[in-house]
């Protein structure tokens, strides 16, 4: 059975994370990863289960709100995340 989340596509996703929305891990780990008081996060995996991220050297790992079947549901469940995330934080969500 093939994985929809290939080697170069987890690459790919981590690479995105850290780049473009590392504040928005920071956030996702302090709400769901049971790490309030991190002060920086970046992601380290991706898995069909769950978002792995390193918060201030320690591992996190946040499960999907629903398990990964294609890579394009990616993105979709971690926007469910940060919107969790500033509810439970009370930090407006922005647009996405």
């Amino acid at each position: 059975m093939s994985t929809p989340l290939t080697p170069d596509a987890v690459e790919a996703i981590k690479k995105h994370m850290n780049d473009d929305h590392a504040a928005d891990a920071l956030l996702i780990v302090r709400a769901l990863g049971g790490k309030p008081d991190a002060t920086s996060a970046r992601t380290t995996d991706v898995d069909t289960e769950a978002i792995h991220f390193e918060a201030d050297g320690e591992p996190v790992t946040v499960k999907w709100p629903a398990p990964i079947v294609e890579r394009a549901q990616v993105r979709k469940e971690v926007v469910v995340l940060y919107r969790q995330a500033c509810e439970i934080l009370g930090v407006e969500a922005r647009g996405h």
